[in-house]
């Protein structure tokens, strides 16, 4: 039973049963916690008349790039597919403290520098709090229109009174809608304000950026819905010790999500990273065991960055297996592949590895330089300085073909490099690339011998 005069009830996401309030256990289906107070639809509404759309060919439909705009951040509209589209709702989740606001900031005063009026809402911080970070980056333009607000209503009703070109809603969680009883943030509260901000935008035409934070996990906190909500999803990426951030699409209704874009948080904000390689390398050692050059894929994007291993001798019944931007189930496989293909015993050896500068390599590509990190670690012989790897490995010791190994190949001549260890089935017909030669590799031995570890 639902007690209308709340205009709202507590429905468990399992089964959709409604309780007039919380429960720790649904009746329905008996699951914890998984009540959440939903508003109730208006009864009014069930005999609504239809919108009068008329059915037309798909073909009669034009379709334009002209609602497309530029940001005026070249790294920002290459991650949104090129532009910021009119009526889109762009949703920007990260850690605390990692830039999100920065560049929401940033991307109002870009676009007020082109004449564009930009709504931004202030839900965490007051207006002047606002200013101090507009100050510090520069911005000093009259088109950026500010106001503190966490209503949802309120929100809605100033977005069709002033309609901006684009508005940022800083942040998400923020906001509270009256239909519902519960506090900001709630999982209710934050897919009912979303949906009330979605249909406004669509339907006037406006650009919205939300600011969202992220769990312990690293997924964006509230329902899972907020994600199917918006049309483009963004991660901001990133090592608060480290100065480069990465822009990862997750989602993109009008782009491709195979597009990433590379900052660097500075005093005056963030700044764009045009060679991201040049920069993950800029302290690379040379000469050091245990460094080895992967040639990674960030999106369509080659990136050269640096894969650091330590092999010490481990005083622990258990030893360590640490590995910092990489899948440590991934580890070790490779180190098993190690220990029992290659004869390399680390039953009483630490092994620690780390991607340098604080991004994470999810691809299979990057087995080979793992390996190759490692086994210079332990055997304390540094690789060849002009040598870059990749490639997959497999559990009986052989290396598997990966994809775009001609722009990797690009991308490291580009940056100096002389050879590339990649694997032979990619190497076949590829030919060498400003003086940089590529080098089949088909097993872990021959890798060993190539990169003179035998």
């Amino acid at each position: 039973m639902v007690d209308k005069a709340r205009r709202s009830a507590f429905v468990c996401q399992q089964c959709g049963h409604a309780a007039p309030r919380w429960l720790g256990q649904c009746p329905g289906c008996e699951a914890w916690n998984s009540l959440v107070e939903e508003a109730l639809p208006d009864p009014r509404a069930r005999g609504r008349a239809p919108s009068g759309a008329v059915p037309r060919p798909l073909a009669a439909v034009t379709a334009t790039d002209s609602l497309r705009r530029a940001t005026g951040l070249g790294e920002l509209d290459r991650v949104l597919g090129g532009g910021l589209v009119q009526g889109s709702v762009v949703l920007v989740g990260g850690d605390p403290g990692i830039g999100k606001s920065t560049l929401a900031l940033q991307a109002c005063g870009a676009l007020a520098r082109q004449g564009l009026p930009v709504l931004y809402v202030a839900g965490e911080e007051s207006p002047e709090q606002v200013r101090l970070r507009a100050d510090r980056l520069g911005m000093t333009e009259a088109g950026v229109l500010i106001v503190p607000e966490t209503g949802a209503e309120a929100v809605a009703a100033l977005i069709e009174s002033t309609r901006p070109a684009a508005v940022v809603v800083d942040s998400i969680q923020t906001l509270a809608t009256a239909a519902l009883g519960s506090a900001p943030g709630s999982v209710g509260q934050v897919r009912e304000s979303a949906a009330l901000l979605v249909s406004r935008c669509k339907a006037s035409g406006v650009a919205c950026f939300l600011i969202g934070h992220v769990t312990k996990e690293g997924t964006l906190a509230g329902p899972r819905v907020l994600e199917h909500l918006v049309d483009t999803v963004l991660y901001f990426e990133g090592d608060g010790a480290h100065a480069l951030r990465v822009l990862r699409a997750v989602k993109n209704r009008f782009g491709s999500t195979n597009e990433v874009a590379v900052f660097e948080m500075a005093e005056d904000g963030l700044r764009e990273v045009a060679n991201p390689s040049a920069a993950f390398l800029a302290e690379r050692p040379v000469d050091a065991p245990g460094s080895a050059v992967l040639a990674t894929l960030e999106g369509s994007r080659p990136v050269l960055v640096e894969i650091q291993a330590l092999v010490s001798r481990s005083g622990l019944a258990m030893p360590r297996r640490t590995a910092i931007g990489l899948d440590p189930g991934r580890v070790a496989l490779l180190l098993a592949v190690l220990e029992k293909r290659m004869r390399m015993p680390f039953h009483d050896q630490d092994v620690f590895l780390n991607v340098a500068g604080g991004l994470r390599i999810d691809e299979p590509a990057a087995d080979l330089a793992i390996v190759a990190a490692v086994a210079s670690a332990a055997r304390g012989r540094p690789l060849p300085a002009d040598v870059v790897v990749w490639g997959e490995v497999g559990l009986t010791g052989e290396v598997r073909a990966v994809g775009r190994a001609e722009s990797r190949v690009r991308e490291a001549a580009r940056q100096g490099f002389r050879r590339c260890l990649l694997p032979a089935g990619n190497a076949r017909g590829l030919a060498a690339v400003d003086g940089t030669r590529a080098q089949g590799i088909a097993a872990l031995d021959q890798l060993f011998e190539a990169a003179e570890l035998a």
